[in-house]
């Protein structure tokens, strides 16, 4: 098998001795070209290289959710393919690692890569829908190129979230989970729309849900983990659906509470829910807007500010070896 491992050497859970063991244990098992990104948006065009080729049968990606990412969006920058694109395996190297903890990969490095070569020896590998977000038509962010996400976008709240922790990433911090919690303090309380909210669902064939302040749009699930707990946002998302929305009209003081407690105790078959709450399941096209511009993520990403954003399910996207 011929493969190419993309290398994220700013991993913040892998050091450079730990790089180079997975490194030689893939490299045992296949002809694996390794390549060490350098740049913003590089793993992307080393996916959109090895798509475009035909000498590639395998990408791996190593790094964190962003650097898987950007290895999709190079993989189907011309569009879904799975039986002729290369497929994807990922070894986990983020703070997080939702996208591969989802798949079910250990978040150990090491054993993730033993598990991904156990899944090539046993030609183990499925093929999972992702999401796609794009500018929607007739608006000022018509023109916002289109990108795929594989297990959550955010508009409103917790995209503000993320936003901030990226700020602080920029001033020399770490990403830890008590740094995303402490945004979320300050997001909270400097929160402007917190009590009315600026956000509208529309869908085809059914009337639209307004004023929401916060929108998570999920692919899977658990939407993330705090630690080892996993938080369910939408349980019934899957891989194999289209997408799943929790919307919040109310972030109140005891709105938050409540709905911050359910999240930290949400289970497999029970997520947040209440007057407050909209859960939608298996959504195949619909569009966010807003009344103002609001922070917008993508996998943990943050992407700036939108008002509008077109959301499109696709089953069947990828390739994955698990």
């Amino acid at each position: 098998m011929r493969a190419l491992l993309v290398v994220n050497p700013a991993a913040t859970t892998t050091s450079a001795r730990v790089r180079d063991v997975l490194i030689h244990a893939l490299a045992s098992e296949m002809k694996l070209e390794a390549v060490t990104t350098e740049y913003r948006g590089h793993a992307r065009d080393l996916g959109r290289k090895a798509a475009s080729g035909e000498d590639i049968d395998l990408v791996v990606a190593l790094g964190g959710d962003g650097t898987v990412n950007e290895v999709v969006n190079g993989l189907l920058h011309d569009g879904p393919d799975p039986e002729r694109l290369p497929g994807l395996a990922v070894v986990p190297g983020g703070s997080t690692n939702v996208f591969a903890r989802a798949l079910g990969l250990p978040n150990d490095p090491v054993e993730a890569t033993g598990a991904i070569l156990d899944a090539l020896r046993e030609r183990r590998e499925r093929t999972v829908g992702l999401g796609l977000a794009s500018g929607t038509p007739g608006t000022e962010d018509e023109a916002v190129p289109s990108r795929w996400f594989t297990f959550c976008a955010g508009f409103g709240f917790d995209a503000g979230v993320v936003g901030r922790v990226e700020q602080q990433r920029e001033r020399g911090k770490r990403s830890t989970h008590a740094l995303y919690i402490r945004q979320l303090v300050r997001q909270f309380l400097e929160e402007p729309h917190r009590r009315s909210g600026t956000i509208t669902l529309e869908r085809p064939d059914a009337e639209p849900v307004r004023d929401l302040v916060l929108s998570i749009v999920c692919n899977t699930s658990p939407w993330t983990f705090l630690g080892n707990r996993p938080l369910y946002a939408s349980p019934e998302a899957s891989f194999d659906t289209a997408l799943d929305v929790l919307g919040l009209d109310r972030l109140s003081t005891p709105a938050i509470a409540r709905y911050a407690t359910q999240l930290l105790t949400s289970t497999p078959e029970r997520g947040p829910q209440g007057k407050h709450a909209v859960s939608l399941h298996d959504l195949t096209d619909f569009t966010l807007h807003s009344k103002v511009p609001l922070p917008f993520q993508m996998d943990g990403d943050h992407l700036g500010l939108r008002t509008s954003v077109r959301f499109t399910g696709v089953r069947r996207a990828l390739r994955v070896i698990v």
